[in-house]
């Protein structure tokens, strides 16, 4: 018997579990001396750090389970910064350091001033490669630079104005909202209006409503018209497999993303028939745009430039510039999810806030009223984009709802290299923050734009949605990045204020006031559901109202 096998045959369980926890043991020390060395390089020093009481952080990890399971992570993340009197902290979890901030400075050096220091780093690109591909979202470097210039010249001034694709479905959405939300009521009156017949017996007064619903397959209609130049209709048909495919998609992603070193146990089968849904949603609009001679397509884009009626879409626009399947695939896709989710929130979120505050209703009516019309007015008429940059306090209630519930709440970097944050190390969080390579570093919009240090006394509680805060008050840099900043702020926040302005005006041309049902359901207090990202968690229920509610609910012409 050689030395091998009778070592082995004498060898107990203990003894090999012994060996195995040694060599772990050893292990750790090993990889904690080469942090500290590391770190000391950077010249940076450690932030406060927020230590758990049980082994590998089990009970932060409990926190944060707990946390995301009731919609509170941002209140974890107060109590971290609270508890630490610092405003960037670490923690270390199964013995992986992460640093969370909210301080400008190091958001500001995250995101622009030492750009090339951070990115969404290759675990993201993993994570996330069934659903986003290779796209700008998922992407670092070259690709990510490559997906930039694809995509930046799509949201040029003369396709953002192009503001009928919103009157369209706007009109559609009126419908629906005439019928309690009803889509297969309102399908079936949608060819009455459009064959010219009455259907004004039917009205949104006083019926409640849950707009978030309605606002996302709103928007799912607008943004697949705008891509592909047919839309899916889930306004009137809101069973379909493809939005249920997409939003079951990003519920299983959004799993994935925080379950850490558990992600692995995960179920995907729903994950998994949810992309195969999509990608045969998707591609016979690839094929068939793939099939025009690239003469068709500048002549499709000429014509548009002329004033034509061909159907110019932003696919067409894509093929222009590439003919591979898989680049055009997956830019559909982060453009998608963005021009549906991150409109759709914010618009939920700016009526869950006017529908409490009729005063501020009432004044955007005002502004509304001399500058385009009201309905009914003989001088009412639709707004343009000159119009909306023109509202002011349109723009206020903007830029409130944004700063009051930014559509990314939470955001993640990894570092890239062994770098630093410039501020919230040492005893007085003043001196830099060192960071090795691959440490996670997590920042949070939604506390940054919401610290009461940052905003003058004399100005409402950042905690209260106050759009008139905006007529005295011009935030610092890096202190409201509702878009994001540096090199990889949005390229669509254009399109994306554009299409929420119009909405807002069209609505409230149409309703006097809005009332909210919600204080039944949330208590006052909202639900920050933080699913990838901001939705209010229990809906925005509220009643819609014309100027004559009471006429207007009487029965003209039957349909």
């Amino acid at each position: 018997m050689g030395f091998a096998e009778e070592l082995y045959s004498k060898a107990s369980w203990t003894s090999a579990l012994s060996v195995v926890f040694v060599c772990y043991v050893v292990y750790a020390i090993s990889k904690r001396f080469n942090e500290r060395y590391r770190l000391r390089r950077t010249g940076g020093l450690r932030a406060p750090e927020m230590r758990g009481k049980l082994p590998w952080g089990i009970d932060l990890i409990i926190s944060k389970i707990r946390a995301s399971a009731v919609h509170k992570n941002h209140l974890l993340w107060e109590n971290m910064f609270a508890t630490l009197h610092n405003h960037t902290v670490e923690v270390r979890i199964m013995g992986k350091r992460i640093i969370f901030t909210d301080d400008p400075e190091n958001i500001k050096a995250i995101l622009a001033s030492q750009f090339q220091d951070y990115g969404k780093g290759e675990p993201f690109h993993r994570e996330f490669e069934p659903f986003l591909g290779d796209s700008i979202f998922a992407t670092d470097g070259a690709k990510w630079h490559a997906s930039r210039q694809l995509l930046r010249p799509q949201f040029i001034k003369d396709r953002v104005s192009d503001l009928h694709i919103f009157e369209a479905h706007l009109q559609t959405l009126f419908t629906v909202m005439s019928v309690g939300g009803d889509a297969s009521a309102a399908a079936v009156l949608i060819p009455a209006r459009a064959e010219g017949r009455s259907i004004s017996k039917y009205s949104a007064n006083g019926r409640v409503i849950d707009m978030s619903d309605l606002f996302l397959r709103y928007t799912l209609d607008v943004a697949t018209d705008f891509l592909l130049g047919k839309d899916t209709q889930s306004l009137i048909i809101p069973q379909q497999d493809f939005a249920e495919a997409v939003t079951e998609v990003q519920r299983v992603q959004c799993l994935i993303n925080r379950a850490g070193p558990a992600k692995a146990f995960v179920p995907r089968d729903s994950y998994n028939r949810g992309i195969r849904v999509i990608d045969e949603f998707l591609d016979p609009f690839i094929e068939r745009t793939l099939c025009l001679p690239p003469e068709e397509l500048a002549k499709t884009i000429h014509d548009r430039g002329e004033g034509g009626t061909g159907r110019y879409t932003f696919l067409h626009a894509l093929a222009q510039f590439t003919r591979d399947r898989k680049v055009l695939r997956d830019q559909l896709i982060a453009v998608l999810i963005a021009g549906r989710d991150t409109t759709a929130s914010t618009l939920s979120w700016a009526i869950y806030e006017l529908s409490k505050r009729p005063e501020c209703v009432q004044r955007l009516r005002g502004e509304i009223a001399q500058s385009v019309g009201l309905e009914g007015d003989a001088t009412c008429r639709n707004p343009s984009s000159a119009d909306l940059k023109a509202m002011k306090y349109l723009q206020h209630i903007l830029n409130e709802t944004l700063r009051m519930y930014p559509v990314l709440p939470f955001n993640l970097r990894l570092a890239l290299r062994d770098t630093t944050l410039p501020r919230g190390g040492g005893s007085d969080g003043t001196e830099p923050v060192a960071v090795c390579k691959d440490t996670p570093v997590a920042y949070s919009t939604l506390l940054l734009q919401r610290r009461i240090d940052l905003y003058p006394s004399h100005l409402p509680s950042p905690a209260v949605f106050a759009p008139e805060r905006w007529e005295q008050w011009q935030p610092k840099p890096w202190q409201y990045i509702p878009f994001n900043g540096g090199p990889r702020i949005c390229i669509g926040q254009q399109f994306a204020l554009t299409e929420m302005g119009y909405v807002l005006v069209r609505l409230f041309q149409k309703f006097e006031r809005v009332v909210s049902h919600m204080d039944a359901i949330d208590h006052g207090s909202p639900t920050l559901m933080d699913s990838l990202v901001l939705q209010p968690g229990d809906g925005v229920k509220v009643a819609f109202y014309e100027p004559d509610a009471t006429n207007s609910s009487k029965s003209e012409e039957k349909v």
